[in-house]
């Protein structure tokens, strides 16, 4: 099984999902072959193993939204920690590898850490995922915890808070109860698509400083 899903591994084209099934031990052996790569995103979860190939969008509108998160907690002078690409898995029961993810009230516990331990650790604050092909849902960080999950689309983004043993969808996040996150994100988007990314984000920080 392993040749086979190595050969489907280095054959994918950007955009494609492969489902599978396959073993805790198999999702093991695909992730480790990557070495230091990041591609393709695998996912374990129920016996299934999902191989992903991004679109260049993908990492493009990670990195905005991530900018933009960055760029809001520098305005108010939070302090964080930021990590991509990282993998959150638990032995034998899922494993999976969000786009961006930040730690914001618990930034404290993962200074300077290298390896972070998803059974004793505290989970990300917030996770940023950018789904371009129907890869990822909100429940797939029901094992960790995470407060919130950004799951941003074609249709925009929609932020999903934790409560109880589900994720209820939100119109404000938990982070930034007072701004408009989905119209900030379409205009950095729209000035970064005409005059690229840099602007953008320096224009949203500008604004954000109150600067003229």
């Amino acid at each position: 099984m392993y040749a086979v899903i190595s050969r489907q591994k280095t054959q994918l084209p950007p955009g494609t999902v492969v489902r599978m099934p396959g073993t805790w031990q198999d999702y093991c052996y695909l992730r480790d072959s990557r070495g230091d790569g990041s591609i393709p995103r695998i996912k374990y979860r129920n016996g299934e193993i999902l191989l992903m190939s991004p679109l260049p969008r993908h990492g493009r509108e990670a990195n905005i939204l991530a900018d933009i998160v960055k760029a809001l907690l520098d305005s108010e002078s939070r302090n964080y920690e930021a990590f991509t690409p990282i993998t959150m898995d638990i032995p034998l029961y899922g494993g999976i590898e969000p786009d961006y993810c930040f730690y914001i009230d618990n930034w404290q516990a993962v200074i300077g850490k290298d390896r972070i331990d998803w059974q004793v650790d505290p989970p990300p604050d917030l996770v940023i995922e950018i789904d371009v092909t129907s890869y990822t849902a909100a429940e797939d960080f029901l094992p960790y915890k995470v407060p919130e999950v950004w799951l941003f689309k074609k249709s925009g983004l929609s932020i999903y808070g934790l409560s109880g043993d589900s994720y209820q969808e939100r119109s404000f996040s938990r982070y930034f109860p007072d701004v408009n996150l989905s119209a900030i994100i379409n205009q950095v988007l729209k000035v970064a698509s005409e005059q690229g990314t840099g602007v953008a984000i320096r224009g949203l920080r500008t604004s954000l400083s109150g600067e003229s």
